[in-house]
């Protein structure tokens, strides 16, 4: 697919936390655990005021919100090595390993540049073969005089890349790092880390849902050649469950039939995965294998309060089978969550994903995960 060059770059700057890694949860985790001694309780509502800030500006929203007897400064001496016993548990997001190879194999050159200070950023990457050698510049926040949203540290950047800001890609997922690359007068594109916050990206030059979706060529960049026929290999990943009653509008509203899957126990499989359409291979306990499309988020046409799994499994069933044991393994990526003008409009979309799906499953590359032996042994890893 040709896409029209937005503006040439010839670097990309890249955020750290919330753009390669998942720090999000791990925040969440610490907070949960250190605001039970002052009989508080972490609910994510105040993640947005702290994403993005330096660690000393987080501290202050904290104790404020929660009405803690101490200053900043002494809470961030406290959960400090409580963040740093955690990084180790630290994921990267999905696509940033590729997107640094893709980059780095194509001699772009990068650099890294956060808020959050040097020996944080030292720690988290150490944990992600060949990620600091793949960096020509590494910028901390306890390295410039201002952090974001002051342009500064991103100036930075790009005097060290030798590379004018004008010519800079910076890819973020805060409101404050947007802010300061748009004021160093680069391109930005944004790839926000909390769910249904798009729509605040304003400034941003493109919003997209996760790095899967990025298209370099946008940027006169080399293009990733690893799409095929329309879908991106995924490292394979599994659920299962019983099937139980969903919304009613599969069968009742889109005429599409969807098997779903309880989201209790699969808080963290969420939270790693992007919300998009996905496709693999299904199996249910008595029936055996079929090929399936699923949507993971929260289905911005019904706007879903919670975010869920539906998968479609590629076949006409004569009766319904709830309660029944439902297996899949997931392959790959079609596209990102989106809305939709109209019922009819979302409809020949999800019926698209399903030949999109349905034609890849069939390439060796896909087709050889429906195997009984993988499957056995995936579910009995689970266990």
């Amino acid at each position: 697919m040709m896409n029209c060059i937005r503006k040439l770059v010839s670097c990309v700057i890249l955020d750290l936390d919330g753009t390669l890694v998942n720090t999000d949860g791990i925040v969440s985790e610490v907070l949960k655990v250190y605001l039970v001694k002052y009989e508080k309780k972490w609910d994510g509502r105040e993640a947005q005021k702290i994403i993005g800030k330096t660690p000393i500006e987080a501290a202050a929203a904290i104790v404020e919100d929660y009405g803690l007897p101490m200053s900043k400064e002494d809470l961030l001496s406290e959960i400090s090595p409580m963040f740093t016993d955690q990084w180790c548990k630290l994921k990267a997001l999905p696509g940033a390993y590729r997107l640094i190879k893709h980059l780095r194999g194509h001699g772009v050159q990068m650099a890294l540049a956060s808020n959050s200070p040097r020996d944080s950023i030292e720690k988290k990457i150490s944990y992600h073969p060949t990620w600091k050698e793949s960096f020509a510049a590494i910028i901390a926040g306890d390295e410039v005089k201002a952090g974001k949203p002051s342009p500064e540290i991103f100036l930075e950047a790009a005097k060290r890349l030798s590379v004018d800001p004008s010519k800079c890609l910076v890819i973020e997922d805060s409101l404050p790092g947007v802010v300061a690359a748009k004021a160093a007068d680069m391109e930005v594109v944004a790839v926000p880390s909390l769910p249904k916050q798009s729509h605040l990206y304003t400034a941003a030059d493109e919003v997209i849902n996760s790095l899967l979706d990025l298209r370099p060529e946008k940027w006169g960049l080399p293009p990733f050649e690893d799409w095929i026929d329309g879908t991106l290999p995924l490292e394979p990943w599994h659920i299962g469950g019983p099937v139980i009653k969903g919304y009613g509008r599969g069968s009742k509203v889109l005429g599409i039939p969807t098997a779903n899957l309880s989201v209790k126990g699969y808080a963290s499989v969420l939270t790693e995965h992007p919300a998009g359409v996905y496709f693999g291979w299904a199996k249910l306990s008595t029936r055996g294998f079929y090929k399936m499309v699923m949507s993971i988020g929260w289905n911005p046409y019904f706007d879903n309060t919670e975010k869920t799994i539906e998968p479609w499994l590629l076949h006409k069933f004569d009766e319904d089978f709830y309660g029944e044991e439902l297996h899949l393994v997931i392959v790959g990526y079609i596209r990102p969550e989106a809305n939709f003008p109209s019922l009819e409009s979302l409809i020949a979309k999800i019926h698209e994903d399903g030949k999109i799906a349905e034609n890849a499953l069939e390439l060796p590359l896909y087709a050889k995960y429906k195997d009984e032996t993988y499957f056995k042994s995936i579910h009995n890893n689970h266990l």
